[in-house]
């Protein structure tokens, strides 16, 4: 098994060196096909570990290598595969696998071709490194790596201004989360002189329930789970990251960085079960992420702009159902969330290929005659995230919903309503893409053609996991135990604590009102697909430009102004301390270092004169200088 832990990590990193170093000089069809193959070993050998893995099997924990040792803290270069990290590693290298198969079409005319394909190895070998790493060090690397990936990723498309400006963007927010998770890594060494999740685990109960130290512990791993997974207030990098290729939205901002947050709280499950009130803090970012978001993804006309939006409210959903405590829960809703998101962003991409890279709603329409397998297989996507009866996304986001109702009635009505708003604006973005009369020039008419197969391939898988990735996971009413399946295998990955909670709480409520519950989700969901398709079908309502709309819905356009506030408050402060800093710099410090300068060559200058060559000159400097020195010692004497 070690073998087969370290070929998970080290194939991407083989295809990362290949294509890196030569794939320059390699044909595109071997670039990609090389790319792609690595990823997908991984994941075979993954699925090959999972079947021989079983619900009570105890972690596994392979170390490489003594990294170095600190303060009497040892850090060993080592991985761990277990219930969760093994569950993370399938969606990492299955959607991604796809993603890279998507990517050989879509990006094909690109003379960047093997950097991009490059830079995706890399980022899967950081994700992987992320998620399989045996302690905090490991997953902070990976962590970085990420984020390095994404930079580069997102910036792609470098000679384009605005794109260099979003890479930035995401690198500098999520510098401010990380440096918040590495000073909780360092807390935890300094309390518990480790830093492996096992010893961790094992060392947590030296930690008062609530008390100031596991509080500051906790919340500063949630600050850069904030940074990571674009919580409110560090969410506003994510819709600007949609400035890279679309297959780059798919994989980082869909199905596996921005979930590194969420698998970040379930791993460190044995602190934050000591943190209530930290806890009640990541349920109110939850919200608050969700509805902003979803409020924002009304009234947007940019295709990928919408789906960004709605990444960030189920984010939100996933960091509410994580504030319930209910772990098994969130994670559920992350692979669901990774089928049909990674499904709707790459279905986006068909249309923006079709489209001659149009991607503004308002000259799309029609579409679905043009390109009639992206248009089955995003219908499929819209109805799984919108909440279609038994769909996988239905499945998982009302096990939130009844883990919100048994908290709290109050926390129930308020997702409810934002699980309406996500319905209305994919229902919006579906019916303005892919009906009525297309809007679009005669050239792009001329142009719109269906996918090739290699990218309409990964449409087709992701709309079948979409359809059927609940089903691992059914409600006692339809097969399993109380939402029994995923509890149970993700048990010996947390602690007693930690499950007793998340039973309680997906326990909480009996099968009648459970009953009532559900079909008001399922009433709510054909109720706004009714309205949203009488408004944008049957009515005909045309998207706005941003400055067209009104009310509300200049707000939505407009994001609340939160960016305008954000450029204003500290862009422009930054930027004017840098502009007096380098007044600063040229006014006084370069001023000072050029007296210097000019001080050692005024001396010099005058030091030539005494250095004249003249030998008598010099005998009598040198008598002078004894006699001073013999002066000065008789006088001191």
């Amino acid at each position: 098994m070690e073998n087969l832990i370290y070929a998970i990590v080290l194939l991407p990193l083989i295809g990362f060196l290949i294509n890196g170093l030569f794939g320059k000089n390699l044909p595109k069809i071997v670039v990609g096909s090389l790319a792609t193959a690595a990823v997908f070993a991984s994941f075979c050998i993954a699925v090959s570990l999972f079947l021989n893995f079983d619900s009570e099997s105890p972690a596994v924990v392979v170390k490489a290598f003594e990294w170095f040792r600190v303060n009497g803290v040892q850090i060993n270069f080592g991985f761990q595969i277990d219930q969760l990290s093994l569950m993370m590693v399938m969606i990492i290298t299955g959607i991604g696998s796809l993603i890279h198969l998507y990517s050989i079409g879509y990006m094909s005319h690109d003379k960047g071709f093997y950097k991009f394909f490059t830079y995706l190895n890399l980022f899967i070998f950081s994700m992987l490194l992320l998620v399989m790493g045996s302690n905090y060090m490991i997953l902070f690397i990976g962590w970085e790596g990420v984020g390095l990936c994404s930079y580069l990723l997102i910036g792609f498309w470098y000679t384009n201004e605005e794109y260099g400006k979003a890479a930035r963007k995401a690198f500098i927010m999520n510098r401010i989360g990380d440096l918040g998770l590495l000073i909780g890594i360092f807390m935890i060494a300094s309390q518990t002189n480790s830093v492996d999740y096992i010893s961790v685990a094992q060392n947590a109960s030296k930690f008062e329930l609530d008390g100031t130290i596991i509080i500051f512990i906790t919340a500063s791993l949630f600050i850069g789970a904030v940074g990571k997974s674009a919580q409110v207030p560090l969410y506003t990098w994510l819709p600007d990251a949609m400035a890279g290729p679309t297959p780059v939205s798919a994989l980082i901002h869909a199905a596996t960085m921005v979930t590194a947050g969420i698998y970040l709280v379930v791993r460190s499950n044995f602190l934050f079960t000591l943190a209530p009130t930290v806890q009640g803090g990541i349920l109110l970012i939850g919200f608050l992420t969700a509805a902003l978001a979803g409020f924002y993804a009304l009234r947007q006309n940019d295709i990928k702009k919408v789906l960004a939006y709605s990444t960030v409210s189920q984010l939100g959903f996933m960091f509410i159902a994580l504030g319930l405590g209910a772990y098994s829960t969130a994670m559920f809703h992350v692979m669901t969330h990774a089928f049909f998101k990674a499904l709707l962003f790459l279905g986006a991409g068909s249309v923006i290929h079709a489209m001659s890279n149009e991607q503004d709603m308002r000259f799309m329409g029609g579409l679905k005659k043009y390109i009639p397998i992206t248009h089955i297989t995003f219908l499929i996507g819209t109805l799984a995230i919108s909440g279609f009866p038994l769909l996988s996304g239905m499945i998982s986001k009302d096990e939130i919903l009844v883990a919100a109702f048994a908290k709290n009635p109050i926390y129930w009505v308020m997702l409810f309503i934002l699980a309406a708003t996500t319905a209305a604006y994919m229902f919006r973005l579906y019916y303005l893409t892919f009906h009525g009369e297309f809007r679009g020039t005669d050239e792009q008419k001329h142009h719109l053609h269906e996918s090739p197969m290699n990218m309409t391939l990964p449409l087709i898988v992701l709309a079948i996991l979409s359809v059927i990735g609940g089903f691992i996971n059914l409600p006692h009413f339809i097969g399993h135990g109380h939402y029994a399946k995923l509890m149970e295998w993700l048990k010996p990955v947390l602690t007693p604590e930690s499950f007793k909670q998340m039973e309680m709480t997906l326990s909480g409520v009996d099968f009648n009102t459970e009953m009532i519950l559900l079909g008001a989700t399922i009433l709510m969901f054909f109720t706004v697909w009714f309205i949203v398709k009488n408004m944008y079908v049957n009515k005909k309502k045309m998207a706005k430009a941003e400055e067209d709309y009104t009310g509300w819905e200049k707000l939505s356009a407009k994001k609340l102004y939160v960016d305008e506030l954000y450029n204003a408050l500290i862009v422009k402060t930054f930027e004017g301390l840098g502009r007096g800093g380098k007044m600063f710099d040229k006014g006084v410090l370069d001023r000072f270092v050029d007296y210097i300068g000019e001080g050692a060559e005024d001396s010099g200058k005058s030091m030539k004169r005494i250095q004249n060559g003249n030998v008598e000159s010099y005998v009598l400097i040198m008598t002078l200088a004894v006699g001073i020195i013999l002066i000065v010692n008789f006088i001191l004497q």
